[in-house]
């Protein structure tokens, strides 16, 4: 059975709810519950795990500690995680990494998964929950697919939990610009207390984007880069920017959003970086927060040389002026809420309170209109 089929079957067995808790006791279920809530936030961790066990269970005599074929007696299980089972975990519409849950740094060092890994896996209790798994499977020769449909039967039932059904609206033809900025103004500064939000204004300019290219000449042959784990770095990535336009086959623009981090000259730094490194031909850094103002000059000069040496145009704004910029060149507000509301709803990083919000400011719309 090759890789795919083995997961999706797998898959499968937890969609029957078939269960195997008889099986594993009650510390394994604990630690598959760690990694289950963590999937969506931790991908790397939960990805890492899910690999090794498919691995496990087609090549029973390989010790899947040893992940790397540096290592004695090692394979790579990023490759096979690469070619296999990221792709198919999107496929499923399961939490995935961009590329390979081998590319979070303190997964892919070259020492064996064993109970005293060095690797700086930042959260301790999912580390010990996945260093105690792979060693159940390993050395109490637990079958990993006891561990797995757990793990995906978890996993499925917080998707549902955190499913929100966004309301469609009844009057779109009296939308107006400054209704539509008044409720993302809304929704970008309210205090969720809980990790997030700064997802949602890069959303909504991935909603525009949606639209502009298909709208406007600039964009002809353009295509928008589907969006990454916005919790990944951009190094791990091998991204230039949270949102990348292609014309052509050739990175064309890239947007940079922040939410809660004022625009100044180390930002313009590590934008100029990337700028050399990726090449493309405008790159757009717009913030909640604004421009630190005592930094002007520098953030001009910054802006000038990279036009000068690398013929990139940099922009820095606003998120909020940069929206109701955009929304005035759409032809259709009403498509712009529904793409952006359908992101919202099918987004795993958010959480259930960010859905909720937004389909409370719908609703103050709705009345408004």
């Amino acid at each position: 059975m090759s890789y795919k089929n083995l997961l999706i079957s797998i898959y499968n067995d937890a969609l029957k709810e078939k269960d195997y808790t008889s099986k594993i006791d009650n510390n394994i279920l604990n630690n598959i519950t760690i990694i289950a809530e963590k999937s969506f936030n931790q991908k790397g961790v939960y990805t890492v795990l899910v690999t090794l066990s498919i691995y496990k269970i087609l090549h029973p005599q390989q010790d899947i500690r040893n992940h790397q074929t540096q290592i004695k007696n090692g394979f790579s299980g990023r490759t096979i995680d690469t070619q296999y089972i990221t792709p198919t975990l999107k496929e499923l519409g399961l939490p995935s990494m961009a590329e390979s849950g081998w590319l979070t740094r303190s997964l892919e060092q070259p020492n064996p998964y064993t109970l005293d890994y060095k690797g700086k896996i930042a959260n301790k209790e999912v580390k010990k929950a996945f260093l105690e798994l792979i060693h159940d499977i390993e050395v109490k020769k637990i079958n990993p697919k006891y561990i797995l449909v757990e793990l995906f039967k978890q996993i499925m039932n917080l998707q549902k939990q955190n499913k929100v059904i966004i309301q469609p609206l009844n009057n779109p033809d009296k939308l107006t610009i400054s209704k539509i900025i008044y409720i993302l103004n809304n929704q970008f500064s309210f205090n969720y207390s809980i990790f997030g939000g700064s997802k949602l204004p890069v959303l909504a300019f991935y909603a525009i984007y949606q639209i502009l290219i298909n709208e406007i000449a600039r964009y002809n042959n353009s295509q928008i880069k589907s969006l990454g784990n916005h919790t990944a770095s951009d190094k791990s990535s091998k991204s230039a920017g949270d949102i990348e336009i292609f014309k052509e086959g050739k990175l064309f623009e890239v947007l940079e959003i922040k939410l809660d981090k004022a625009i100044d000259t180390n930002i313009l730094r590590i934008s100029e970086e990337k700028i050399i490194k990726y090449n493309p031909e405008r790159y757009y850094i717009f913030s909640y927060s604004a421009i630190k103002k005592d930094e002007d000059d520098s953030i001009n000069d910054i802006i000038n040389r990279v036009k000068k040496n690398h013929g990139c145009q940099i922009v820095v704004n606003g998120v909020i002026p940069s929206l109701k910029y955009y929304l005035r060149l759409i032809s259709n507000l009403e498509q712009f809420i529904n793409i952006y509301s359908q992101l919202i709803m099918n987004d795993t990083e958010l959480k259930t309170i960010h859905k909720q919000k937004w389909n409370e400011l719908i609703e103050v719309l709705e009345n408004d209109l």
